[in-house]
């Protein structure tokens, strides 16, 4: 009705919340009667804000980690002679993907806050629930844009993301105090059960070592055989290793010991030149694929010590589900109105998300050693942040 004086009209609070339930419909009953839930444009409206605000975090995060690690290695970039167009033509360009896969899911975490916060602090959800629309209802745009970010993180950590690496790391390798020769210094690799190969220094560049000493080890752990080298090479042709100079020692049970000597000898070995130029990055740098087929070869060589690459193997699958379960934490979060406002919710935010990714990072260290299995330590944090989030789910006002 017309409010006197003013060319207004008055709403009552019946027709507003009316209005509200027409126009924000989530449910179109079927043939059969049954409603079943549609994306509206208040979907629409919640995914273009959702997807703008993750994006541009993401932009914002990307150019922050890069313009933080230029001012952190610009003096080893200049020491070693790197080209400023190569470091800003060809590094960071293939370190961009690497940020992106670790920052995805902070970034989508602080757009689906920031997002939900603002329309509870505009009372739109309030207005939402109060004409019959559930929390459960509400999730369903955020998961929907979760849910197809945890799909293409996984194909794109699993895929994209190790051949960008693999340029990555070689320039790291040339350009920064992680020089070569100290990646291939002072080499200990199990060759199979009961056999071990110490190598003083390998050049991967012509797959040789210097200061070779092979050890065979019987059940006891009693040494039987060391092989001492000057030298040795990787033959292509017969896949072998040769040995130059060696001296052959045999211990006897009775403590006998007896030395040979020869110019050259071949040696098969279970072990590739790549096994020798294995570092602990090296799984950063291969797709799911080769990471598998890596892993195989470490267990036929007998190789017990690989927690450290099965953890990171087993993150290329765990990791992206940190994109949904974050959302899942953020919305219910930031769908009550609290004191404080915007700037106290992103900072309780900002401390759940920074929680949840060092939980991951803690735990890793437990499955390098052995103490957790590989795949539990990969996973138990998302395991643990999910129930979590299902919990706030579940106790929120609805």
């Amino acid at each position: 009705m017309p409010v006197a004086g003013l060319g207004l009209t008055k709403v009552t609070s019946s027709s507003f919340f009316r209005r509200a339930k027409t126009d924000t419909q989530l449910f179109v009953p079927c043939a059969d009667h049954t409603p079943r839930p549609t994306l509206t444009r208040f979907d629409f409206h919640i995914i273009r804000r959702f997807l703008g605000g993750y994006l541009a975090l993401l932009a914002g995060l990307i150019l922050f980690f890069i313009v933080l690690h230029y001012v952190e290695y610009m003096d080893d970039f200049n020491e070693k002679g790197a080209d400023i167009w190569d470091v800003f033509l060809t590094y960071y360009p293939n370190s961009i993907p690497e940020i992106i896969r670790l920052v995805s899911p902070l970034a989508l975490f602080l757009s689906a806050v920031y997002l939900t916060g603002r329309l509870s602090q505009k009372l739109e959800l309030s207005t939402l629930q109060t004409s019959g629309v559930s929390l459960y209802r509400l999730l369903l745009p955020y998961s929907l844009i979760a849910v197809f970010v945890v799909v293409f993180m996984f194909f794109f950590n699993g895929w994209i993301v190790p051949i960008t690496n693999k340029v990555k790391l070689e320039f790291e390798l040339a350009y920064t105090k992680d020089s070569r020769v100290l990646e291939y210094t002072n080499i200990h690799r199990q060759n199979q059960r009961g056999s071990l190969v110490s190598v003083g220094f390998f050049d991967r560049a012509d797959s040789s070592g210097r200061t070779i000493s092979l050890h065979r080890f019987d059940e006891n752990k009693r040494l039987l055989q060391r092989i001492d080298a000057d030298r040795m090479s990787w033959i292509d042709s017969t896949d072998t290793w040769l040995l130059v100079n060696p001296v052959v020692r045999k211990f006897g049970v009775d403590g006998s010991e007896s030395y040979s000597f020869y110019a050259q000898i071949d040696t098969a070995l279970a072990l590739l030149p790549r096994d020798l130029a294995r570092t602990e990055t090296d799984m950063e740098a291969m797709t799911i694929k080769e990471g598998k087929g890596y892993l195989d070869e470490l267990r036929r060589s007998g190789a017990d010590q690989i927690g450290l690459p099965l953890v990171t193997y087993f993150n290329k699958f765990s990791y992206p589900l940190s994109n949904l379960i974050l959302v899942l934490l953020g919305v219910p979060l930031a769908s009550v109105r609290r004191r404080g406002g915007q700037t106290l919710l992103l900072a309780t935010a900002l401390f759940i998300a920074f929680t949840y990714l060092t939980v991951i990072k803690l735990t890793e260290p437990f499955g390098y050693t052995g103490e957790l299995s590989p795949a539990l330590a990969a996973w138990l944090p998302h395991i643990v942040f999910g129930i979590v989030a299902v919990i706030l789910i579940l106790r929120v006002r609805k």
